[in-house]
């Protein structure tokens, strides 16, 4: 069929006749898909299995209805239309408005906001090899495409399949929390360890092995986050635990701007820097009240459906009380960072604008002082809370909260030794 038959289709389909208009005219029947089975059974056979057995063949959703009529033989590999979430969106609009009004959709821009980025592989990041490979889940640019098409990575540019495995595109693999897994562990988010041995992911483990009945109340990873199928995820706190406005608390304050200015968002004045407009735009931080409220009340919904509503206030609660004492760790060893800078007992690095940490330097800081604080924030300050919110005692305290313990410690040794070497330093 004709390109342009086929884009009629889909306009007809959605304006007029609906989804399944688009299933009829680009048949999984269609000759032209029977010769892509044909040849990919002895290409690629895998791929031709998992669509035989998906929704699509199901519903004769063929091979054109993704990648276009373009590609016919092996000779033209390149014409094959790449998958974006505009080709997803013409038979699942309302998956596809939600997931962009998410954090998810912002996760490719996110990445390419972390200010020591250019310092990694190209193989981590347009290769997909690292962080790529999770935060390629975001909305790309036209120019971004073409650059991952020109590194050989053009075909990690769908979003939809992140979660929704090629080309099975299974909804019932992507409800399933181990879809959450591959990105979700690890060093600065390890939901999925939190999770999966907390009380409420054993439930489920437990649940999905038929050791307890499958109506058994055993939440999920979709089932807070993306309540009702809902593809636009948030949360109450975002990723970097900090938000606006300061708490009436004026130590939390103090101790929050400290974090902030540490994360670049408020210059050592408390004045907000063009940095807070990247964390704005990457939705990171809920910026207001009203922001805030509307994903903590959501998440209390999905809790008080199998808890009472002061359980899971006073639970959620806790999670907040851990976020400040977590705080008051970080803005202690930020503040004696800093303090080396004013000394001139530590270089400030040229790049940083104010004689401040920079902690989206990553591993990328200088010293071993600084990669200290990095560490103390990005990973055991995380861990902190969000073994606090996940129900995980165990991550919550081992590797959180004692960690930063050990952290502070290691930084004010560190920093008295500098001290010391500089005064001897002095005296010679």
């Amino acid at each position: 069929m004709a390109r342009s038959l086929a884009n009629t289709a889909i306009l007809i389909a959605m304006g007029i006749l609906g989804v399944s208009t688009v299933f009829a005219q680009q048949s999984g029947n269609q000759p032209q898909t029977s010769l892509c089975v044909e040849c990919h059974k002895e290409a690629t056979p895998s791929i031709v299995t998992d669509w035989q057995l998906s929704v699509h063949s199901q519903s004769d959703v063929g091979c054109v209805a993704c990648h276009g009529d373009k590609h016919v033989s092996k000779e033209d590999i390149a014409e094959a239309g790449l998958v974006l979430p505009e080709t997803c969106a013409a038979c699942h609009p309302e998956q596809v408005k939600q997931f962009k009004g998410g954090k998810h959709s912002l996760a490719w821009a996110a990445m390419n906001a972390m200010p020591s980025l250019h310092f990694q592989p190209m193989a981590m990041i347009e290769g997909l090899k690292g962080c790529g490979a999770c935060h390629r889940f975001g909305i790309k640019s036209e120019a971004e495409v073409k650059e991952l098409v020109k590194q050989e990575s053009g075909f990690g540019v769908s979003s939809c399949d992140t979660c929704h495995t090629r080309h099975l595109f299974s909804i019932k693999e992507a409800q399933s929390p181990q879809a959450c897994q591959t990105c979700h562990m690890g060093f600065d988010h390890a939901q999925w360890e939190m999770y999966s041995s907390s009380k409420h992911g054993v439930r489920f483990l437990l649940k999905q092995s038929g050791v307890l009945p499958e109506n058994v109340a055993a939440p999920t990873c979709q089932t807070c986050h993306m309540q009702n199928g809902d593809h636009g995820v948030m949360t109450a706190w975002g990723f970097l635990a900090v938000r606006l406005p300061m708490p009436e608390d004026k130590q939390w304050a103090a101790d929050r701007a400290a974090v902030l200015t540490a994360l670049g968002v408020l210059d050592p004045k408390g004045e907000p820097t063009a940095r807070l407009d990247v964390v704005k735009g990457a939705k990171v931080a809920r910026l207001t009240q009203e922001d805030w409220e509307e994903q903590r009340n959501k998440m209390l919904r999905v809790c008080e459906q199998c808890h009472s509503a002061n359980f899971a206030k006073a639970e959620l609660e806790k999670g907040d009380l851990m976020i400040k004492e977590a705080d008051r760790l970080m803005a202690q060893g930020i503040q004696i960072v800093a303090d080396l800078y004013k000394d001139g007992i530590l270089q400030k690095p040229k790049e940083y604008p104010y004689a401040y940490p920079d902690l989206l330097t990553f591993h990328d800081a200088p010293t071993v002082i600084e990669q200290k604080l990095f560490i103390m924030f990005l990973e055991h300050r995380m861990r902190t809370f969000q073994g606090s919110f996940h129900s995980n005692p165990d991550y919550a305290f081992w590797y959180g909260w004692s960690e930063m313990q050990r952290d502070l410690t290691e930084i004010r040794a560190l920093a008295a030794l500098m001290r010391e070497n500089a005064k001897i330093e002095s005296k010679n």
